[in-house]
């Protein structure tokens, strides 16, 4: 049967063996559209919070508040569609063609079904957050804020959970950038037209922020379908097919362990916060500073983690398992080289990276600009750490490899992140650092485990290699 592949691939395998440089050079093609499109979701939230801070404090807050919980809630529902790439390359590297409609149209009943609990419970954080003493003027605006949003909750769940998993996988990831950098534009026009009343538009400030993302959601996700539907080249993988139970039950078998784990760690950072805040409010300015800093260079190996459950699971699927272990190799060391540049990056000009959010000059900042300098240092020295443990993720789920990954994720990140960074903050004088150096403690025996299990399961010998290879090839 002929396997749907690029000319380059398809000689790799005749061959038995894929040139490094090409394996990169795949893995490379498949990340860096998802990564621009990651860091464009980022300037989409930048540009409500910088809207928003201009009309006041409140509105800041809630709009802040209400875009974290909402984007934060559905990446990890997100997580469980997610597990669309590994069967979509699987089944393309078995030469299952057939295959792919199905994966496809199962995914989009399940992401329209998981934007049900994303509804109820955007719905009920109001009355959380007042069990927890939060101000009655942030729980109201919060709730104005997110009884608008949460209606973007299916269209969210399309364009995150179905679409930025199929699309690398079926290799048309470009699709995706252009649409999230087209939605940072609209999307920063629809705020700044509904907030202030530019235009002729109405004045509706906070509801008018969350209308405005609201809008953009919706589009990104009809545009994602109008052109995966209509364009001939995606069409042919999307033709309508009858959705299967067993196909539903296979990605929540595979996908519910990545969304735990995406949860494990989102709360470990969460928690961080919260510790932090007990220091002050300088602490925790410097906290979120940092995380800002780290979190767009994140969203580089994420990218390559994700085209690394592609291109490891399209191998797997071909029955090649040399070739699976060498994409996962080669994806992990590309992911290395640029968090090392990003970490030298930030213990060499820290304070230029400072300065972008804070006036260095003004001595009112003099405590925050201390910490979040003393706070880099150790965002610098776990971005390695950081960077491996998410890519090996990856190459994990191109095995189907889910359940224990997501148990070393919750004793890395919990039994040892938060133990010993609450006993370094508490325990010792370290303080907010030594927040971030348990939080690097933990990335860091994340990243060992995760890479050790890689290495372990995709040995010749191993049962678990020969069990998914079996499984992908004898799918129908």
């Amino acid at each position: 049967m002929q396997l749907p592949r690029s000319p380059d691939a398809a000689a790799g395998l005749r061959t038995g063996r894929m040139p490094i440089a090409q394996h990169a050079r795949e893995t490379i093609r498949l990340a860096a559209p998802l990564a621009i499109a990651q860091i464009a979701q980022i300037a989409m939230a930048a540009t409500d919070t910088i809207l928003l801070g201009r009309l006041s404090s409140d509105a800041l807050a809630a709009g802040g508040l209400g875009g974290n919980l909402y984007f934060t809630l559905n990446i990890m529902l997100g997580g469980i569609a997610s597990a669309c790439a590994v069967l979509v390359s699987q089944a393309r590297g078995a030469g299952i063609e057939a295959r792919v409609p199905i994966v496809y149209w199962s995914t989009l009943i399940l992401s329209l079904l998981l934007a049900i609990p994303s509804f109820a419970i955007l719905s009920s954080v109001g009355p959380l957050l007042t069990l927890l003493g939060e101000p009655p003027t942030l729980v109201a605006n919060l709730e104005r804020y997110l009884s608008v949003l949460r209606w973007g909750a299916p269209a969210t769940m399309i364009a995150i959970g179905l679409m930025r998993s199929f699309l690398p996988a079926i290799e048309k990831p470009h699709l995706i950038t252009i649409v999230s950098l087209s939605a940072v534009g609209l999307n920063g026009l629809l705020n700044y037209a509904l907030i202030y009343g530019a235009w002729g538009f109405p004045r509706l400030e906070l509801i008018g922020s969350a209308t405005a993302t609201l809008v953009t959601i919706l589009c990104q996700a009809t545009a994602l379908l109008l052109i995966v539907h209509g364009k001939a080249t995606t069409s042919r993988w999307v033709r309508p097919v009858r959705a299967q139970l067993a196909i539903v039950w296979e990605l929540l078998r595979v996908g519910l362990p990545i969304a735990v784990t995406y949860g494990v760690e989102l709360a470990l950072f969460l928690a961080a916060g919260l510790m932090i805040a007990l220091f002050g409010t300088y602490a925790s300015a410097a906290h979120q500073m940092v995380l800002n800093v780290a979190s767009v260079m994140f969203m580089v190996p994420f990218s390559i983690g994700n085209a690394a459950n592609v291109r490891v699971g399209y191998w797997i699927g071909a029955g090649n398992g040399e070739e699976a272990r060498r994409a996962g190799f080669v994806a992990t060391a590309i992911g290395t080289a640029f968090m090392s540049c990003s970490a030298l990056f930030l213990l060499v000009v820290p304070r230029s990276v400072v300065s972008i959010y804070l006036d260095l000059a003004d001595p009112a900042n003099a405590q925050t600009v201390a910490t979040a300098l003393s706070l880099l240092v150790f965002a610098a020295l776990f971005q390695v750490a950081d960077g491996v443990q998410v890519i090996a993720f990856g190459a994990l789920r191109g095995l189907k490899d889910t359940k224990v990954p997501m148990l070393l994720a919750a004793v890395g990140y919990w039994g040892i992140g938060f133990a010993v960074a609450w006993l370094l903050a508490f325990r010792t004088d370290w303080g907010p650092p030594g927040i971030w150096a348990g939080l690097g403690l933990g990335l860091g025996v994340v990243a060992v485990a995760m890479l050790w299990r890689f290495a372990r399961e995709t040995r010749p010998t191993s049962p678990t290699l020969a069990r998914a290879i079996a499984q992908a090839r004898s799918a129908t």
